[in-house]
């Protein structure tokens, strides 16, 4: 294998591993063995667990960001949140979003994760209260009033979605929430 290819191979099993697991429930060796190298060969590219934790988040963030900013901002500001919601729906039921679960291992994240994954609930609360300011103007959405409050509201709903449909093995679960946020924006789900 080339360089970038082992790296990144390692970047996507240890996102896995983590969404599944969290970030103390995995170590190189288990990483080496999903990836089919030597732990010697991980250190190389992250001398320690916390580079490889940094270097996932980063590509995480990155590719969240994207699809957030894939969404049309020509349309309607209740369609945009649509879209959104339409995000975390198809995922797998034995993971939840990375930096999701790294917020209950936060205790034990270094000051440069625990900013990583600040950064991250960040950027989404902020976009959708953009989108709630948005239709509020627009007259799609209603706010309570705050709309950073609807924003950090929102992003939490969503978040605890996915781990009630994880705890339960029930796409349901998160299905109602969407529907719920949804309804109460007059956005069909």
């Amino acid at each position: 294998m080339n360089t970038a290819t082992t790296r990144d191979q390692l970047l996507e099993h240890a996102q896995c591993l983590i969404r599944r697991r969290g970030y103390n429930g995995f170590s190189y060796r288990d990483l080496a063995d999903h990836v089919g190298v030597k732990t010697a060969s991980i250190h190389y590219y992250f001398p320690a667990k916390d580079d490889l934790l940094i270097a996932v988040i980063d590509k995480y963030a990155v590719q969240v960001h994207a699809m957030l900013h894939g969404i049309d901002k020509s349309v309607p500001a209740n369609e945009r949140l649509a879209r959104y919601a339409a995000l975390f729906r198809g995922g797998p039921t034995d993971q939840i979003c990375l930096c999701g679960m790294l917020a209950a291992d936060f205790a034990s994240l270094s000051d440069r994760a625990r900013q990583s994954v600040q950064a991250f609930f960040r950027m989404h609360e902020t976009w959708l209260s953009e989108v709630v300011a948005a239709g509020v103007e627009d007259g799609s959405l209603k706010s309570c009033g705050d709309t950073a409050a609807d924003g950090r509201w929102l992003f939490a709903a969503f978040q605890g979605a996915l781990m009630g449909s994880r705890l339960f093995q029930d796409q349901q679960r998160l299905d109602d929430v969407i529907t719920a946020v949804c309804c109460k924006h007059g956005v069909a789900a």
